[in-house]
């Protein structure tokens, strides 16, 4: 396998070359980046055959998304495929499976000085890297997103311009163990994590020779546009709206250098079944209400833990983040495997004290008020409110700590994201089923993931990230009672 970029390769394709390069020949301190990765090759991907070209408008759901690329990380079991054939079959189904989801091999472009973009459908290819490493996937520990998984996915420079950078970008890593990694950065413009996970499943399948499935991707996004009778929203979007600051703090700026780090933790069925018991003895329950679900137990109890080990004080305004589906909750509902974006956040408040005093069925009952707002009519007034604002970078998100951009959602907040309903687990190229799948990397504090286990029905792993300073006394309070 040569060192080299096939097919043709821009000036940004080659940056993305030299700063993988770089990257591998220059590692950190830690002991896995220590063990020698080399790059073996580089392949900008185009559609295997002409797709349709020209310029595509994005949705209001698009452009408030971050414009990074969406980090995720598979693993697989030891074996004996070289890298050379893991990549010939990567790059060859990749090419098929473009050929379907064509906006992939595309550019952003700006339309405008307030952070609109649209999207150029001109088959500019996605990139795919090869790279040999000395570690052993045994190494990598419980796989917690930490710089060494992020490591075994391309890095992208957001310094050059939007309209150079790739879609999607693609790292096969063969261990000396002779297992492989698959790390993937997707564009948050562009797709969200239901949409992201069914081309990596369709892609799968076409690497394996069993063709794409039916129905093909729905592709028009202007199906999710801002109603044009409605010129204004008409519901209060706090979700859009300032982020709770710190009682005694003019702004976020402190909070987001603090030092941050990952955990990692397991919630077993039988723990996350007790979660529900607690949270449906509430009195609401009790008199004949709708029991709590799984989910708003466990995001109450999540967010709970988050405000006792940050010892707010009792009338800190707190919020809890939460991703909502769009698909099924619009009238009429988004055609079936719709591509794009189609998740807003919706936002539950209430007070640190007032959560941590008050039993989980309160936190659990402040979580469904908020999912309960998400409906056809307040998703459409989200659109308009997203329409209306001459600049959608203030309300854009950036998943990177430190940054002084866009919203901010740690301390005194989270934000769940759940991945219990999407397609996770089943990413086989051929090569067998992954043993582990998960986030590339965590963006900020107070970013938490709900994943369930793989084959655990009813189990999840959870994967933080919190301020330095808070990561014991969650571990701590997050399994009291349970």
């Amino acid at each position: 396998m040569n060192s080299c970029s096939e097919g043709d390769s821009s000036d940004a394709i080659s940056a993305f070359i030299y700063a993988a390069a770089y990257r591998l020949s220059n590692p950190t301190s830690s002991s896995i980046n220590k063990k020698m990765a080399k790059l073996m090759a580089t392949y900008t991907v185009k559609p295997a055959k002409e797709t349709p070209g020209g310029y595509k408008c994005l949705s209001e759901c698009d452009q408030i998304k971050t414009v990074t690329h969406a980090a995720t990380i598979y693993f697989y079991p030891p074996g004996n495929l070289s890298l050379e054939t893991a990549a010939d079959i990567l790059r060859n189904s990749l090419s098929e499976a473009l050929t379907i989801f064509y906006p992939l091999a595309g550019r952003l472009h700006s339309i405008d000085s307030g952070g609109r973009l649209k999207l150029h459908c001109n088959a500019a290819g996605a990139l795919l890297v090869a790279v040999e490493s000395e570690a052993k996937i045994d190494d990598f520990g419980d796989f917690r997103p930490t710089p060494e998984i992020r490591a075994l996915i391309p890095c992208v420079d957001y310094n050059e311009p939007i309209d150079e950078l790739p879609l999607l970008v693609v790292q096969v890593t063969k261990f000396s163990c002779g297992g492989l990694s698959l790390g993937l950065g997707i564009s948050h413009i562009l797709v969200d994590g239901l949409s992201a996970l069914n081309f990596i499943s369709e892609w799968a399948k076409i690497a394996r020779g069993e063709g794409p499935g039916c129905p093909p991707p729905f592709l028009d996004r202007s199906v999710f546009r801002a109603p044009e009778h409605m010129t204004a929203p008409v519901f209060d979007h706090s979700n859009f709206g300032p982020q709770p600051l710190l009682i005694g703090q003019k702004d976020d700026v402190e909070e987001r250098k603090k030092e941050t780090s990952v955990l990692v933790l397991k919630l077993s069925k039988v723990q996350t079944e007790k979660l529900k018991e607690k949270a449906n003895e509430d009195e609401n329950v009790s008199n004949g209400g709708q029991p709590y679900t799984r989910y708003e137990a466990i995001a109450g109890h999540i967010w709970r833990t988050a405000c006792k080990a940050r010892q707010h004080e009792t009338n800190q305004p707190t919020s809890l983040y939460i991703a909502v589906d769009a698909r099924n909750r619009m009238e009429p509902p988004l055609p079936p495997r719709y591509f794009g974006n189609a998740v807003f956040r919706i936002t539950a408040e209430s007070t640190s004290g007032e959560l941590v005093s008050k039993s989980l069925g309160y936190a659990s009952g402040k979580v469904r008020q908020a999912i309960e707002k998400a409906t056809p009519e307040y998703l459409q007034s989200c659109l308009v409110f997203v329409k209306n604002q001459k600049d959608v970078t203030k309300i854009r998100s950036f998943h990177t700590v430190g940054c002084s951009k866009g919203a901010f959602y740690g301390n005194p907040s989270i934000e769940i994201t759940s991945w219990a309903r999407l397609p996770v687990y089943g990413a086989d190229f051929g090569w067998g089923r992954e043993i582990y799948m998960g986030p590339g990397d965590l963006g900020y504090d107070g970013k938490v993931f709900l994943i369930p286990e793989q084959g655990l029905d009813g189990s999840f792993f959870v994967p933080l990230m919190l301020q330095v300073r808070h990561i014991n006394a969650f571990h701590k309070f997050i399994y009291q009672d349970i």
